[in-house]
């Protein structure tokens, strides 16, 4: 009701609509399906109001000079007072009895006009540009260019292939002078390292002296670019976007969960990108999770499952598994923050089902930079929570398990994507041990596995994982796996049921059915229905746990901004 009190209505191309005091016109028209062309304006950037391809009619209810009375129209409607010229629609903000045109002929007029102004030096290439395909000077210009050109002088050109810093290449001919790049790093990134130099036509973009784009959220400029100005180093000239086929993920890299884009095509990944989730991540992501992908095909790469050094079927290993981990007295579960929450639930019933004598989970901890690199380097601890699978948080050294081998009380392990050396335990250690090895990367774990089963990467596979926020989200399969591998979640259920000799779900949509019961944390929950902004769980039970300082910064999307006065 109180919300309710806090709308205006504002009238757009004869509509009524209410909106919240201070909207701006470009989201308005947005919720009545109209689209307002432009370039500088981005919603999570303050405005700054200087490509001016976002012109409207602007007109307020007229006053009578004299007297202060509202004017009338003959029918009792108030009379509006147009504007004389058009009003940019990104800075002008909701007023009471605001009227707009969106699409008038003078609105209209007038942005062919600016799009006129910005082809006058900008090179026609559109044949050989990145941007090809998803660049929004392509798509205005043919909906509000002339058609032709009146410019018959020789075009200005600029620096091409540019240099801004490690990830990002410009091709300067092609700047529009929008100033999402500048802005972006001042505002978001706090690293105030572009900026405009000369004058008119001249006008370039450039690193301050003495410094380059080199923060950990350069690429972000990329994507916000609105034209083909600022390309990825790495993604340049490598494929038509059209041709891309895009996939709903997570970024890995941190327990933020920031959402992505996965684009890829006949199974090959080409690049990540960032999706919008304002709960989450705004629009932006870390450099450093677009890299991720890469671990698909690393050198280090497992592409066929072995039992006692021999390379055997994916279903010769998982029986060997099986029956090694069902006859050891002593089993030890080593799970990871990498599982899905699939997997972690799968896990959980494994380590019930062998009695095991310690369920572990191995922390990974780095400094947070109060943007979207949390403290915490795991995607998915919270899950691994909520699951069961461990009654606490994990720690970065396995000493209790070290001291379990050391005392004869483990003498098998079951490991999950972790490497038990980089945890913490001796080579010597693990030569006491029979050790199971389900992962998708070669490690001295893997080495010295008796089974090894070689799994996916997040990008193979499909699933869930609760961020720092105990948001559960989903990702989806984005390419095959290579083929001599199996897929996790169906690795450990065929183990859990060839050791209980019953049946276990093996599909994420089998697995929900148990998850998402009544009276479980995921109650109501099922992974068809959960939205791609994913949904918060009730974490009441674990408020005491001594997260880490930092681990619960998240980039905090209800922000105020600028606007341009």
């Amino acid at each position: 009701m109180e919300e309710k009190k806090n709308l205006i209505t504002v009238n757009i191309d004869g509509h009524d609509l209410e909106v919240p005091s201070g909207t701006n016109m470009v989201e308005a028209a947005a919720l009545l399906g109209k689209e307002i062309p432009h370039y500088c304006y981005h919603p999570k950037l303050s405005i700054a109001g200087n490509c001016r391809m976002c012109l409207v009619e602007l007109g307020m209810p007229g006053r009578d000079r004299a007297t202060g009375e509202a004017m009338l129209n003959e029918d009792g409607t108030p009379k509006i007072m147009w504007m004389p010229g058009p009003a940019i629609g990104c800075g002008t903000k909701a007023a009471p009895g605001m009227h707009i045109k969106t699409d008038s002929p003078k609105a209209l007029e007038s942005r062919e006009a600016v799009t006129e102004f910005l082809l006058v030096n900008h090179p026609l290439d559109c044949p050989i540009c990145d941007q090809a395909g998803e660049c929004t000077l392509q798509e205005f210009s043919s909906t509000h260019g002339r058609g032709y050109s009146r410019f018959i002088e020789e075009k200005n050109v600029k620096p091409k292939r540019t240099r801004l810093g490690p990830r990002v290449t410009l091709d300067d001919e092609r700047c529009v002078l929008c100033s999402r790049c500048v802005r972006f790093s001042e505002e978001i990134a706090k690293d105030d390292a572009l900026g405009f130099t000369d004058r008119g036509s001249y006008s370039t973009l450039t690193c301050f002296p003495g410094k380059e784009l080199a923060n950990n959220y350069s690429l972000n400029t990329v994507d916000i670019c609105p034209v083909g100005a600022l390309t990825s180093t790495d993604f340049r000239f490598k494929m038509r976007v059209w041709f891309l086929k895009e996939s709903n993920s997570i970024d890995f890299e941190t327990s933020v969960g920031a959402n992505t884009l996965v684009s890829a095509r006949e199974g090959k990944i080409y690049r990540v990108k960032p999706r919008r989730n304002d709960e989450v991540n705004d629009t932006w992501m870390p450099d450093s999770g677009r890299e991720l992908y890469k671990l698909v095909e690393s050198e280090d790469r497992l592409s066929n499952c072995a039992a006692d050094g021999a390379e055997v079927s994916a279903q010769d290993a998982i029986a060997k598994a099986s029956e090694l981990l069902k006859s050891s007295q002593g089993v030890a579960v080593v799970g990871s923050g990498l599982c899905s929450v699939e997997e972690q639930y799968t896990l959980k019933a494994i380590a019930n089902s062998v009695e095991a004598k310690g369920v572990y989970l191995v922390a990974r901890y780095g400094e947070a930079d109060g943007i979207l690199m949390s403290t915490d380097r795991n995607p998915n601890v919270r899950g691994a929570l909520m699951t069961g699978l461990i009654d606490g948080l994990p720690e970065e050294q396995l000493s209790d398990l070290g001291a379990k081998i050391d005392s004869g009380e483990v003498s098998a392990i079951f490991a999950v994507k972790e490497d038990l050396v980089a945890a913490g335990l001796s080579e010597a250690q693990l030569d006491k041990v029979t050790i199971v090895y389900l992962g998708a990367h070669a490690n001295a774990t893997s080495s010295k596995a008796s089974v090894l089963l070689a799994g996916l990467t997040q990008f193979e596979k499909s699933g869930t994982v609760i961020n720092q926020q105990f948001r559960i989200q989903k990702f989806h399969r984005v390419v095959p796996g290579p083929g001599g591998t199996i897929e996790d979640l169906y690795a450990l259920a065929s183990i859990q049921a060839n050791i209980t000799e019953d049946s276990f779900p093996s599909t994420v949509g089998s697995v929900w059915k148990q998850l998402g019961a009544v009276g479980t944390p995921f109650a109501g929950v099922s992974f068809k229905s959960l939205s791609d902004q994913g949904q918060l769980l009730d974490a009441s039970a674990f408020e005491n746990l001594p997260f880490k300082e930092g681990e619960s910064l998240h980039f905090e999307p209800k922000r105020e901004v600028a606007v341009a006065e």
